[in-house]
């Protein structure tokens, strides 16, 4: 079967290449190295290399705890991070600076898996999350380079997907030289699917900390206002409308501020705001909706924010990270798609930090519920930080995974 995956690849490769540079008229980074995707590096290669797949923005930012273990475990090793997103290599540029390189996966075609592989010799591979590719796991069996799926999560939605083509997916699951689960049922779905050596070590995103700076210019910035803000976050097509359309729910003194997951919609967002934060650091007293316009700055929005709506929950797409608003101490509102973060949504709202409403309606109206109720908002945003300071130390139990699988590895 996974012949027939690489020819029906192959046969796709030209409408891949079409459509990179057709998202390079919004976001240039998708026409440049493009030889990378093809296996094509010209990155210098350490002796010892520890290789990072983050495919985009939030993996990479979820990777930061792990990566700074690896790095601190192993001085005498370099970090290679990989990304598939333009947004995502800019991220990690971000991120982590000179420290660790930086390159785009090649694409899953076996040539090109071999010359990424021959390239850079790692000693050991950490796919974050859910990237399984077979081609890419075969390559890595054939040489010699174990691979742990790392922060792994798996939605019933994406099992019953896996399960469709099991010909294809179970050899790629069954090649993984270990798992660290985020949860018992992620666990319990991966082992399923054929993967060994599965182990629940909880969510690495519980590990990364709000950066102090972007905390207290958030916070510095709200007092700045005067009055309350709502932050509807990291929200996804047609998201906004649905939400926006209910202003009239909220106090007029409220401002929403409303940041997109993806910035090559920041434009698009705009014409439903009075100002934007790369033009106006701070809105009019007159202004009801305010765009945040930037990247790396989700600390400072959480931290400037009296309530948190998180986007992605409310079309069917599994919403995106709530934990960084509750590390941050802000009271959280989700909606009813949350399948990526299933076992972290329900923790929060059983100890007291997170609302989940049906719809963009119900979330603005518990939004504003909020907004009246200073002791309730205060409780939250106690429960969010003594929330995430429990479920702490998966970054930890990841890295002693991949030293042990090292370690393995060590001649003699």
């Amino acid at each position: 079967m996974r012949l027939a995956y690489t020819a029906a690849l192959g046969l796709a490769l030209p409408f891949i290449l079409l459509r990179l540079w057709w998202r390079g008229r919004r976001e240039p980074g998708y026409r440049q190295n493009i030889g990378e995707r093809l296996g094509r590096y010209a990155l210098p290669t350490p002796e010892n290399l520890v290789w990072v797949h983050a495919v985009s923005v939030g993996e990479g930012r979820a990777a930061a705890p792990l990566v700074r273990r690896l790095q601190q475990a192993l001085p005498d090793h370099g970090i290679l991070m990989t990304c598939t997103t333009a947004a995502g290599r800019e991220t990690l540029k971000q991120l982590y600076g000179e420290s660790v390189q930086v390159s785009f996966l090649p694409y899953d075609f076996p040539g090109s898996v071999q010359r990424f592989l021959e390239h850079f010799r790692p000693r050991l591979g950490v796919i974050m999350e859910t990237e399984v590719w077979p081609n890419l796991l075969a390559g890595c069996a054939a040489n010699a380079v174990p691979v742990v799926l790392a922060n792994a999560r798996m939605s019933e939605k994406s099992a019953r997907g896996y399960e469709r083509w099991t010909g294809l997916t179970r050899p790629a699951f069954a090649s993984l030289a270990a798992v660290c689960a985020q949860s018992a049922a992620d666990a319990e779905r991966l082992r399923a699917l054929g993967a060994p050596q599965v182990e629940v070590t909880g969510n690495l995103k519980f590990d990364v900390t709000p950066d102090p700076e972007q905390v207290g210019a958030g916070r510095a910035w709200r007092a700045s206002l005067g009055r309350q803000v709502l932050l509807l976050a990291s929200t996804r097509e047609d998201e906004e409308k649905m939400l926006l359309q209910n202003l009239e729910a909220l106090p007029a003194e409220v401002l929403v501020v409303v940041v997109p997951r993806h910035p090559q919609r920041f434009d698009e967002v705009a014409r439903l705001a009075q100002s934007r934060r790369t033009r106006n650091r701070v809105p009019a007293a007159s202004d009801r909706v305010h765009l945040g316009d930037t990247m790396g700055e989700m600390a400072f929005y959480f931290a400037a924010s009296d309530v948190a709506v998180i986007g992605g929950s409310f079309m069917p797409l599994g919403g995106q990270n709530l934990i960084e608003a509750l590390a941050a101490g802000t009271p959280v509102v989700c909606g009813p798609s949350m399948f990526n973060f299933a076992e972290a949504t329900r923790l929060a709202i059983e100890a007291g930090a997170a609302l989940q409403a049906p719809d963009a309606s119900n979330a603005i109206r518990e939004s504003k519920a909020l907004l009246r109720d200073d002791a309730k908002r205060g409780a939250m945003a106690e429960a969010g930080k003594k929330f995430c300071e429990s479920h702490r130390g998966a970054a930890q139990r990841q890295v002693d995974v991949c030293l042990k699988l090292l370690k393995a590895r060590a001649p003699g």
